[in-house]
């Protein structure tokens, strides 16, 4: 059972794809997307638009994680083949996986994005379809209020 829009979020700790522990809070709205797989199709579809997006986003107030159960390394090399601008946090534990409810009875996660802000869940997006995914997400922030166009 993931979380649903009004829970409160838990303040978590994870490692990036650099080795660096990011503390996160999730007070500034937040785009945290869980996906499967480093570096297969559909991941790597929506990790690179995430990251076209990303200066969007970013001009709005808005963070973007991707979260995976795979490791640092895998990460760090994912990130370094793509470009990705953003952090990818490895979760092989699950810890975080666990936090938010998501599903990894598979032993990997399930496609399922969270925007956040003010501590709690806005927006959830299960069974998601990489392509297309990361606008559609930065649209419903703007709808949402949740995110403002520059002055």
């Amino acid at each position: 059972m993931t979380l649903s829009p009004g829970d409160s979020v838990p303040a978590v700790t994870a490692t990036n794809q650099h080795g660096e522990t990011v503390e996160l809070s999730f007070a500034d709205p937040t785009v945290l997307f869980f996906y499967p797989k480093d570096d297969t199709p559909g991941c790597t579809t929506e990790a690179c638009q995430f990251d076209t997006e990303l200066s969007t986003f970013r001009e709005a107030g808005v963070a973007v994680y991707g979260v995976s159960t795979d490791d640092v390394e895998s990460h760090e090399a994912f990130a370094a083949k793509h470009g990705l601008g953003y952090d990818l946090l490895a979760d092989p534990d699950g810890e975080l996986v666990a936090a938010f409810d998501v599903d990894a009875s598979g032993g990997r996660a399930d496609r399922t994005t969270y925007v956040l802000a003010d501590g709690e869940v806005k927006r959830v997006y299960t069974g998601v379809r990489p392509d297309g995914h990361a606008r559609e997400v930065g649209l419903d922030l703007f709808d949402d209020g949740l995110a403002k166009f520059p002055d």
